[in-house]
């Protein structure tokens, strides 16, 4: 007789479970993903319990999937035993052709434009329906803004972000119109009417003009649009100044020129 009866009426012997993972759970690159984009500005360096909290993950799953990840490079330990980002990942993003590749080539007219006006300078590409900063020149007497390198910026309530959207595929603003935006209390949304208008008068003028508060400072932006050699837009350079301090018109044609400029550089670059 078999000793394995499982009181079930039957001596069929139950498939084995392997290891701990479902058998259709959460990809291991999903959740190595997640766990890399628990770090931000507010959490440079996270123990293993508040990554596993913030990834919503088992600490024993977090642990291994960390340590497979400081193996790799893309963590590292600190002293203390905690994480941080791994350099091996800057390693690696500085091959992105809409990262670095961009950046190079734009950095020398950002840094022209950055001595004109002494103000904020960025350089702004979308991802989806975000844009993300990916340079961002400073003078050292520059009001505070808000976006780091590496950060994600509404399309809709920046100035990069409108001429972005602007002249985005037809299909990417409807879905912006339709997608699920933060409530914002300042409206800076409007209507889908409205965008629809704005976005139209920034491609007929190549350029946009947006204010809105940060902080306790009204920031104003001016922005162009940069295109690779097929015509298509790939990037916006921006100046953002405080309102009070300075007359936005007076930045349109610095910022036009050398977006046209950047783009001249892209058509050429091999």
């Amino acid at each position: 007789m078999n000793s394995s009866h499982d009181g079930s009426g039957t001596n069929e012997e139950r498939p084995r479970v392997r290891g701990h993972r479902p058998a259709h759970g959460e990809p291991l690159l999903d959740r190595a993903f997640r766990l890399l984009t628990c770090f931000g500005p507010d959490a440079p360096v996270l123990s293993l319990t508040a990554l596993a909290a913030r990834a919503d993950l088992p600490k024993a799953t977090a642990l291994r999937i960390a340590r497979r990840l400081v193996e790799h490079g893309a963590l590292e330990r600190t002293d203390s035993g905690h994480y941080a980002i791994g350099l091996r990942l800057l390693e690696i993003a500085t091959v992105a052709p809409r990262g670095h590749g961009l950046r190079a080539i734009a950095l020398p007219y950002l840094q022209d434009l950055s001595h004109a006006t002494r103000q904020h300078v960025q350089l702004v590409v979308r991802e989806g329906l975000e844009g993300v900063l990916i340079e961002r020149l400073s003078a050292h007497d520059a009001q505070r803004v808000m976006y780091r390198v590496g950060g994600r910026m509404p399309l809709h309530a920046t100035a990069p972000g409108l001429v972005l959207l602007a002249f985005a595929p037809a299909q990417v603003q409807e879905d912006f119109m339709v997608a699920d935006h933060p409530a914002d209390e300042d409206n800076l949304m409007g209507t889908a009417e409205a965008l629809r208008s704005r976005l139209a008068a920034i491609r007929r003028d190549r350029f946009a003009v947006f204010s809105r508060p940060q902080w306790d400072t009204l920031m104003t932006g001016v922005s162009a649009p940069v295109l690779d050699r097929h015509h298509t837009t790939i990037a916006a350079i921006s100046v953002i100044t405080p309102s009070e301090q300075s007359q936005s018109a007076a930045h349109i044609p610095a910022v036009v020129a050398m977006a046209r400029a950047i783009t001249r550089a892209m058509a050429t670059d091999h």
